[in-house]
């Protein structure tokens, strides 16, 4: 197996990590948006909620950053 392999492995787990943890988190938006609907109400993330979010940062920031590696390689 040639590096490029293993970077092409690496974006396929951390985009299926990414969708998971998008498909985690808490959403309170719904489809209220779409109708001009304004949410009124903030809350700030704690606890589990705040390290998905913050883990979900990572892998993306993983994911691009792997992503332009392998351009360069390949």
């Amino acid at each position: 197996m040639q590096l490029l392999d293993y970077f092409n492995i690496a974006q396929i787990v951390l985009a299926a990590a990414v969708i998971v943890a998008v498909l985690l988190q808490v959403t309170g938006g719904g489809l209220g948006g779409i109708f001009g609907q304004a949410d009124t109400v903030f809350r700030t993330r704690r606890g589990v909620e705040k390290t998905l979010f913050q883990l979900t940062i990572v892998l993306v920031a993983l994911f691009i950053i792997i992503s332009m590696v392998a351009l360069r390689i390949g």
